[in-house]
């Protein structure tokens, strides 16, 4: 399949699950992002899938986390606190307000996301 030009794109329809999501990418970036997935339910075994914002999310009782995939990197969204509470340990990535970026040319820190997610759980719950 062609690549998505990015995570939230209008140009290709909306998937209708995160499987859709992820098969409208490269097979290396697939894997990746479902390395990501697996380390979510994993982390957050009752956690919901969704579409939201056009990006695959994870719920419990509200959003948990959301990914995107983007022509150099995943975008990570555990949202602020997250990214303050784990500033020190994220210092090794580019990070903004609500996202994290994970560079395709860099192995995905499964220890650390998992690790957030937790965190999140603990947060909304």
């Amino acid at each position: 399949m062609q690549e998505n030009k990015d995570a939230t794109s209008t140009e290709k329809p909306m998937p209708e699950n995160i499987d859709a999501y992820i098969a409208g990418f490269p097979e290396a970036v697939q894997e990746r992002m479902n390395l990501i997935r697996k380390t979510i339910h994993e982390a957050a075994p009752g956690a919901c899938e969704k579409i939201s914002w056009r990006m695959p999310t994870f719920t419990i009782k509200k959003t948990l986390v959301h990914f995107a995939a983007f022509k150099n990197h995943i975008g990570f969204f555990p949202g602020p606190v997250a990214i303050e509470v784990f500033a020190e340990e994220l210092s090794a990535y580019k990070t903004g307000k609500e996202i994290i970026q994970f560079p395709h040319k860099k192995p995905i820190p499964t220890e650390l996301i998992s690790r957030i997610v937790g965190f999140r759980v603990k947060e909304i719950s």
